[in-house]
């Protein structure tokens, strides 16, 4: 198991990619803290992992990430609890259709702050954590990695969605910048931004037969992603596996770009 002994934070737990990822983690082995807002998302998804085979029950706590008080809490519960930290997934997001002419200031700071001030936030005070524990610890587990959940958008603006465009393109700066300011403590960090993927964010689209068929038709791969594919990417990522990789974007549209 490629994760004993390591401790990892996912957001956005509760539900797609986020969920998937736990999963993947715990499966590897690793004592997976899930965070998010809504409690009874993250005691399903808990429950669910939990029913596999792991050699940790996964944990759960509920969180704000765009607000700078539940993430200095979420820091104080990890020093507490665990001591320590290894594996940072920034997977929380979210975003709602509009047009550049029409998006009211609200809407655009909502989506900015829901999926790059959150990983700004968690990226600064978790990253403090996992500095303390490189200072305190050696050998096979000193592997740490950060990982941020960046999108297609950021690489071609999707229709209807500028702010998450806008967004989700700053991910994949902001990844880059990190990765060189935590390179002196060997701290990695990557992104993966995927394509159309099944997920909640998703899902309204994705019962439009029409819309369906139009991601199919020009998407390379001929069809819409799974949840499971991007975590494992992730867990790649994540892993010693990808010990010389960072600053890097790993782009897993299914071939949309290419088409």
């Amino acid at each position: 198991m490629k994760f004993k002994g390591s401790i990892a934070l996912v957001t956005g737990a509760g539900s797609g990619i986020g969920k998937a990822v736990a999963m993947k983690l715990a499966e590897g082995g690793a004592q997976v803290l899930l965070v998010g807002r809504t409690v009874s998302k993250l005691e399903d998804a808990a429950s669910e992992i939990s029913k596999k085979e792991v050699l940790q029950k996964p944990e759960i706590f509920s969180a704000d990430v765009t607000n700078e008080k539940d993430v200095q809490k979420l820091a104080d519960h990890v020093q507490t609890r665990f001591g320590d930290l290894h594996i940072l997934v920034n997977n929380a997001g979210g975003s709602s259709q509009t047009s550049i002419l029409k998006t009211p200031v609200s809407e655009w700071d909502y989506v900015q702050s829901a999926n790059l001030k959150s990983v700004f936030l968690v990226s600064r005070i978790l990253g403090n954590v996992m500095i303390e524990g490189i200072k305190k610890e050696s050998g096979p587990n000193a592997n740490r990695a950060i990982v941020n959940v960046a999108s297609l958008s950021g690489h071609q603006a999707g229709a209807h969605i500028p702010h998450y465009s806008a967004a989700k393109a700053g991910v994949i700066n902001f990844t880059r910048a990190l990765a060189l300011e935590l390179s002196p403590y060997s701290i990695r960090v990557n992104s993966v931004s995927p394509g159309f993927i099944e997920t909640p964010l998703t899902e309204e689209g994705l019962e439009n037969e029409q819309f369906v068929k139009a991601i199919e038709k020009n998407t390379a791969l001929k069809r819409i992603g799974k949840p499971e594919e991007i975590a494992s990417i992730i867990s790649f990522l994540a892993s010693t596996e990808a010990s010389y990789m960072t600053g890097s974007d790993v782009l897993a549209d299914g071939g949309w770009l290419i088409k």
